[in-house]
């Protein structure tokens, strides 16, 4: 009876993990892919683990979308595609947040980059997509990172 019951709990603590994590992911099809958002800041907590990498970005009060955003350098393979348009449409958020979750691609994309995991303390800037008409959550999707003047085009991987 000890076993039984004992058998029972770990599989109902186990679906409960199993359901908690699920909930808490979402498909990509809930961001606004039609509003590009920046965001800029020091790296404040890094999870760099799959089912992608993440890391908790704190964004400074005010802040601007840069004047020469769309002629930055973006990785080759995205720039005849759609890159500079969504450099180009890129606007600050409306919503106040002064700490975002940003959501990067899977480890073995990031990897195939030599993205080095961020470091607290980093500054770094983002271009992505969050939730839209920005309910919920203050979560960005990124599609471009941009560290140390380096761009890395996480929709896809390296050329």
């Amino acid at each position: 009876m000890r076993r039984r019951n004992f058998v029972l709990a770990t599989a109902t603590v186990s679906m409960a993990s199993v359901w908690q994590a699920a909930h808490a992911h979402h498909g990509w099809s809930s961001f606004d892919q039609d509003r590009p958002i920046y965001l800029e800041g020091k790296v404040a907590r890094v999870k760099w683990q799959n089912p992608h990498a993440e890391f908790d970005l704190d964004v400074p009060a005010g802040l601007k979308v840069p004047a020469d955003l769309a002629q930055r350098t973006v990785p080759a393979q995205t720039a005849p595609i759609d890159a500079q348009a969504i450099l180009a449409k890129a606007a600050a958020p409306n919503r106040k947040d002064r700490r975002w979750e940003i959501e990067l691609a899977p480890l073995t994309r990031t990897d195939a980059w030599k993205l080095a995991p961020l470091k607290p303390g980093m500054h770094v800037s983002v271009v992505g997509f969050i939730f839209r008409e920005e309910k919920g959550e203050p979560i960005l999707r990124a599609e471009f990172l941009f560290v140390d003047g380096k761009a890395y085009g996480l929709r896809s991987g390296p050329a």
